[in-house]
């Protein structure tokens, strides 16, 4: 129960979000955790997937303080200037005071709200674990999830991934063949595509594809999935922004933009 007024100190909701993600064992390509400074107290956060300009607004328009994504600002070799549609977005997360906080890759690791584990969840994989009950992983930062499917047919996966995501998913390799072990890696991870073929799965599932997939997938018989860099990384922010709201008992809201990429 969400109790109107309820508040915690920005300092607490940052303490717990790094003790949660951990973000200092990754090598990351932007900053995570609190990339700007708002509100010193914080009563109602809007998750998402991305810092655009439509969740900033979303977020105003909701009367939200906190942002809390998993693609947030600040890449590695982006333009660091302050102009354009940047400047736009920087603009109106400091006139309304709004906090942000952004967790990369440390966000699509965890065991448990991570967007790897919560993508199993939705699509019904059985993760492999180790003796300790951890997932196995692979491949760099360990991001990549080994598990397994009921068997099916590619054809068949790709239309229950389909189904539960809500977007059509890209099937490369052979309609008929057998899917029962797998990999998967959320998001932009096609370049992953050798370390799947070589822990030997039938088929590996990211969210974007790159020409060299569909020779990689004819060549080596093992399958490739895109589906969708936006709609494999939903999950992992909404189960975050769950896990806050039972710490905390503030208001958190998930909001899902469209994105067909």
């Amino acid at each position: 129960m969400v109790h109107p007024g309820t508040s915690v100190a920005r300092s607490d909701v940052a303490r717990w979000l790094d003790e949660t993600l951990q973000p200092d064992l990754f090598q990351d390509y932007a900053p995570n955790g609190l990339q700007v400074e708002g509100r010193p107290d914080i009563r109602h956060v809007l998750t998402g997937v991305t810092a655009s300009r439509a969740l900033i607004d979303e977020a105003i328009r909701r009367g939200a303080d906190t942002l809390l994504v998993h693609h947030g600002w600040f890449w590695k070799n982006e333009d660091s200037r302050i102009c354009g549609a940047r400047r736009a977005r920087i603009a109106r997360v400091l006139e309304h005071g709004l906090n942000l906080f952004a967790y990369h890759l440390p966000l699509d690791a965890h065991p448990v709200l991570g967007n790897n584990a919560r993508l199993a969840h939705m699509l019904d994989f059985t993760p492999l674990r180790d003796a300790d009950g951890r997932p196995r992983t692979c491949g760099p930062a360990n991001l990549m999830w080994l598990g397994e499917c009921a068997p099916r047919s590619l054809a068949e996966l790709a239309d229950h991934i389909s189904a539960r995501l809500g977007r059509t998913a890209l099937a490369l390799g052979d309609p008929q063949r057998r899917i029962t072990r797998l990999a998967w890696c959320t998001g932009g991870a096609q370049s992953m595509m050798d370390v799947a073929i070589a822990q030997g799965v039938d088929a590996f599932i990211t969210g974007e594809a790159s020409e060299q997939n569909f020779h990689q997938a004819q060549e080596s018989g093992t399958a490739f999935i895109a589906a969708g860099h936006h709609a494999t990384e939903r999950y992992g922010a909404l189960a975050l922004g769950q896990a806050l709201k039972q710490e905390f008992d503030i208001q958190v809201d998930f909001v899902d933009l469209f994105n067909p990429v």
